[in-house]
């Protein structure tokens, strides 16, 4: 989960995949902003088969947490 994860933030999100581990903070490490947040859910949401609520994405603080959240609710 983690390296599909990793290779969606390399590939949409141009980030530099040595800079993404498991406790990359997705903000303040990776620089990652609200837009390119909501890209990267919708990435997951197709990649995954799932749809994350709204509500939901307070929970995701670092690389764990989405990967946490993506092992917990994938389909696939």
């Amino acid at each position: 989960m983690f390296e599909t994860l990793k290779n969606i933030l390399v590939e949409e999100l141009q980030l530099d995949a040595d800079e993404i581990t498991m406790e990359s903070d997705l903000a303040n490490d990776l620089g990652i902003n609200s837009i390119e947040l909501a890209d990267l859910i919708l990435l997951c949401e197709d990649k995954f088969g799932i749809e994350i609520q709204d509500e939901d994405l307070h929970k995701f603080s670092t690389i764990g947490d989405v990967v946490k959240y993506l092992e917990e609710n994938a389909k696939n």
